[in-house]
């Protein structure tokens, strides 16, 4: 558990597998982060307006709207919110359209890599 009181801070997981969105919401709380969840594009959008996360981390690969056209959406609406696009599958890095993320993560099982791009792009890195 981290010294600091993060409890203040919301972190958006949208991803289609919810054996994923359970693992980043555990690993995330033990972090001390309010962690909300969304099972697709329409219902993180949803999210996003409703509950105001500090961060997104988001899918690429969903059923409907897919995570590219979730992060266009999402910058329509806030320029500033930071996003971490993750995927189990390496080609995207190179894919012009995810660089207007703030992070780019292949999905493991070991978080740390999320948890480091989480606390430098929410400022809590020390």
């Amino acid at each position: 558990m981290k010294s600091r009181d993060d409890s203040s801070r919301t972190i958006l997981v949208v991803d289609d597998e919810e054996s994923i969105r359970f693992l980043y919401r555990e690993e995330l709380e033990d972090e001390g982060y309010r962690v909300i969840t969304a099972a697709d594009g329409e219902e993180a959008l949803r999210k996003l307006r409703k509950d105001g996360p500090d961060l997104v981390t988001l899918d690429i690969r969903m059923p409907g709207m897919d995570g590219i056209e979730v992060l266009h959406r999402i910058r329509e609406m806030d320029k500033k919110i930071p996003v971490i696009m993750s995927t189990a599958y390496g080609e995207y890095r190179h894919d012009f359209n995810v660089w207007a993320s703030d992070a780019y993560v292949i999905k493991t099982a070991n978080l740390d890599e999320l948890k480091a791009h989480i606390k430098r792009l929410l400022g809590d890195d020390d």
